[in-house]
């Protein structure tokens, strides 16, 4: 394309790449679009990828025939590095590691952003032709959103990946530190749009917008980090967003525009389905260990093992398995198959109750059951699946926690009180697999391993739900 472009005179050769240019930014938004729509259903999912991919292709095709580019050379540079670091990351990359890939793929693309703004505001000639106030305001809040969500990321990688720790680094008027910083943020932009050629600000704007990513993050515990992972992708939207009004470019606004609408969209739903607002958890420091719960007085359980675990398993003829992130840390997705398999071949009714902020990512433990291939229309969202629980003859919880925790509904004192939680202490028997009586990110015990229906299975879920699978099978 680049060669017959070449063979036809300036004029034409502006007005053909113009037409395929626009062309194609009508295909890839169209595809953008439809790409969301379908990825809200696990049915469709596969087809909102592909068609994200696409549109993601014609929309760099549609940018490198619509600029004047003089050399290809460093971008093919930027190709093969991204390809080098990119495909790893996407074949070798564990299911369980999804939430880190994300972190990262926002930092990234907030890096990008914040990049092009900064070698955008340094190449205008600021003393003769200065740029618009309104421009200066997109490329200050391009830059700024791109700044903090990039460190911000960058933590929210380190607590995902265990770099550091999960719990909630607090320290004495945090808050106050946080917002005088963001303000002083503000204040540089503010004083750049007004006056663009104190360029002495800008790096000032810079430096405080990445302090201010890393001290947003590091407060917030590990239990929100659902909600701080679709949050970081709505700023990543947005910086995008405002870099395509930087530069004309109406394919990035829109883009942008659906990234940071359907990240703030997932946080509001990730907020809802913890009872909590986005102050509170960005400000509130949820996750911290509860002074009250070491005073609590412990009650007994009722340990189990593999064997009766399948004896009653065999007995049941509803089943409802609720996943959390401790199936994630034991890679224990291909087993909950292997005993999903095992079940159904007896005539067992399995359901799989899904919470919207099980895991550490939105959709973590959706990803990571439909890697195990189970069927689509066996995974129930919370709202769906607690009605069917009291007729349920056996809950298996994997690895969930606060999720299941019964002081939700009636502990006004509980920092989980008011939360919706899947009802797995109204089934008829209760199966707990736990490593250990550890309490969950929330910092409290769960109400639910004390119940007399309840017996707990200790030790690994992959190891325990793989020796209640065989002895089923050599039960058979």
């Amino acid at each position: 394309m680049t060669l017959i472009l070449a063979s036809l005179d300036p004029g034409e050769q502006a007005t053909i790449a113009g037409a395929i240019g626009t062309a194609t930014s009508i295909l890839a938004a169209g595809l953008f679009v439809l790409a969301l729509k379908w990825l809200s259903s696990p049915a469709t999912a596969r087809r909102g990828n592909l068609a994200g991919e696409i549109g993601m292709t014609a929309a760099i095709l549609g940018a490198l025939l619509s600029y004047h580019i003089v050399t290809f050379e460093w971008i093919i540079v930027g190709f093969a590095i991204g390809a080098i670091l990119g495909v790893p990351m996407a074949v070798f990359m564990p299911m369980t590691a999804v939430p880190q890939r994300t972190a990262l793929s926002h930092a990234f693309g907030a890096l990008a952003a914040a990049l092009v703004g900064t070698a955008h505001y340094f190449l205008f000639d600021l003393q003769k032709a200065p740029p618009s106030s309104l421009i200066m305001f997109f490329l200050c809040l391009e830059v700024l959103l791109g700044a903090l969500t990039f460190t911000g990321s960058l933590m929210a990688f380190g607590k995902l990946q265990d770099l550091l720790p999960t719990r909630p680094l607090t320290y004495k008027n945090q808050n106050i530190y946080n917002f005088a910083l963001l303000g002083a943020a503000v204040l540089c932009a503010v004083a750049l749009i007004v006056h663009p050629q104190w360029y002495v600000l800008f790096p000032i704007l810079l430096l405080l917008a990445l302090v201010f990513g890393v001290l947003l993050i590091i407060p917030i515990g590990g239990a929100d980090m659902p909600t701080v992972i679709s949050l970081l992708n709505s700023y990543a939207g947005l910086s995008a967003s405002m870099m395509g009004f930087v530069l004309s470019n109406k394919l990035l606004i829109i883009a942008g525009a659906l990234d940071g609408a359907s990240g703030l969209i997932l946080s509001i739903i990730m907020c809802k389905a913890m009872n909590r607002s986005f102050a509170n958890v960005l400000f509130g420091a949820f996750g911290q260990i509860q002074a009250s719960a070491a005073a609590t007085e412990k009650k007994s359980v009722h340990a189990t093992n593999p064997e009766e675990v399948a004896e009653i398993l065999e007995t049941a003829q509803k089943v409802v398995i609720i996943p959390g992130y401790g199936m994630a840390v034991a890679q224990a997705q291909h087993k909950v198959r292997d005993l999903y398999d095992q079940l159904t071949r007896r005539g067992v009714e399995v359901k799989f109750a899904i919470h919207p902020v099980a895991g550490r990512m939105p959709g973590h433990m959706n990803v990571l059951l439909a890697e195990a291939e189970i069927p689509y229309d066996r995974l129930v969202e919370m709202d769906d699946i607690n009605g069917d629980l009291p007729q349920t003859d056996v809950a298996l919880v994997v690895g969930a926690n606060d999720v299941v925790n019964p002081a939700a509904r009636h502990d006004k004192s509980s920092p989980i009180y008011g939360m919706p939680i899947i009802n797995a202490d109204k089934a008829k028997t209760v199966i707990a697999i736990k490593r250990s009586m550890n309490p969950g990110f929330a910092g409290i015990d769960n109400e639910l391993y004390t119940l007399d229906r309840t017996l707990m299975l200790f030790g690994d879920a992959k190891q325990v739900i793989g020796a209640v699978a065989k002895a089923l099978a050599d039960g058979h």
